[in-house]
C-alpha cells in the first residue's frame, strides 16, 4: 500500500494564489527531503507556464492525453508526460486542450475517477502528490478531489473570496458523501495578506468565527508581494527566485506546518491501532 498523500489545492474563485501555493509547497517539500509529483488540471495550464513550460500546447504529452486514453482504456506509458524540474519536484502538464475533457468526462464510465484510476498507476512512485485545480467546480475539480485524500483551501484576505468558502464546502461535502468518503479538508490558507489593513484583518477574523471551530485555518499567512506575482515568468519557485523574501519565509514555515500536521495525523492512526 503506498504511503503518497494526495493534496488538491482547491477555491473555484480565481486570484487567490492556488497555483503560487501549489508550486511553492511542492518545491518547499521537496527541500524537506519528500518525494514530490505536481499535478496541472486546470485548462489554463499556469501551473505548468510558472514552473517553466509556457508552451504546453507543444509538449508531446499532457494530463488531457492521459484522462483521454484513461477513459477509453488504452495503453500508454504512465510516466511519459512526467517533465522534470530543475528544484527537485515532477510535474504533469496541463494544456488548453483540457477545456475539452468535460464532454468525455461526461459521457465516461465513473468518470469521477479517471484521474485517480491513473494516480493509483503511479502513486508508489511519491510522498506527496499535489494538484492544482481550476478555479471552478466543474468535473475536473470533482476528478481532483475524488483522487485526494484532503485538500487545502487558499482564501484571498478579501471579504468576498472567503464568503465564496460556504458554496466550496457544501461541494466538498457532496463529494465526501457521494464519491470520496475519506476526503478531509486539511485546513484554510491565508493568502495575499496585508496584516496592516483593516480588511485583511476583518476577514482573519470572520474565518476564524465561520470555520474555526470545524477547520484548521493555518498560522502561516502568506503576505502579498510584487515579487511573488513575477516568478510565473521566471519559471521558479519563490525559494529560487527570492528566496531571502518574506513570501519564501512564509511557505517555507506553511511546507513545515504541513508536514508537522501530517506527523500529528500518522502518529495519531498509528496509536489508534
Amino acid at each position: 500500500m503506498s504511503n503518497c498523500k494526495v493534496t488538491a489545492i482547491c477555491n473555484q474563485k480565481g486570484g487567490v494564489t492556488k497555483t503560487t501555493t501549489t508550486a511553492n509547497l511542492g518545491v518547499g517539500l521537496a527541500m524537506e527531503g519528500k518525494k514530490v509529483l505536481l499535478v496541472d488540471i486546470d485548462p489554463q495550464a499556469d501551473l505548468t507556464t510558472a514552473l517553466g513550460w509556457p508552451d504546453s500546447d507543444a509538449l508531446p504529452m499532457t494530463l488531457s492525453d492521459i484522462m483521454e486514453k484513461t477513459i477509453h482504456d488504452e495503453e500508454f506509458g504512465y510516466y511519459d508526460a512526467i517533465l522534470k524540474h530543475d528544484e527537485g519536484v515532477d510535474l504533469i502538464p496541463a494544456s488548453i486542450e483540457l477545456s475539452g475533457m468535460e464532454m468525455s468526462l461526461v459521457n465516461a464510465m465513473s468518470r469521477e475517477f479517471t484521474l485517480k484510476s491513473y494516480l493509483g498507476m503511479i502513486k508508489h512512485e511519491y510522498d506527496h502528490i499535489i494538484i492544482d485545480c481550476p478555479p471552478s467546480l466543474s468535473m475536473l475539480t470533482i476528478n481532483a478531489l475524488a483522487a485526494a485524500d484532503s485538500v487545502i483551501v487558499p482564501v484571498q484576505a478579501q471579504y468576498l473570496p472567503a464568503k465564496g468558502m460556504t458554496q466550496l464546502m457544501r461541494t466538498i461535502g457532496k463529494v465526501r458523501k457521494q464519491i470520496n468518503p475519506s476526503l478531509k479538508v486539511d485546513g484554510v490558507l491565508l493568502t495575499l495578506a496585508d496584516m496592516r489593513t483593516n480588511l485583511a484583518r476583518a476577514t482573519a477574523d470572520i474565518l476564524r468565527q465561520q470555520y474555526g471551530s470545524t477547520l484548521k485555518i493555518y498560522k502561516t499567512q502568506i503576505p502579498i508581494a510584487v515579487k511573488a506575482a513575477e516568478i510565473s515568468a521566471a519559471g521558479q519557485s519563490i525559494f529560487a527566485y527570492d528566496k531571502g523574501s518574506k513570501v519564501a519565509q512564509a511557505y517555507a514555515d506553511f511546507t513545515k506546518e504541513v508536514l508537522a500536521d501530517e506527523a500529528r495525523a500518522k502518529s495519531k492512526a498509528t496509536r489508534s491501532r
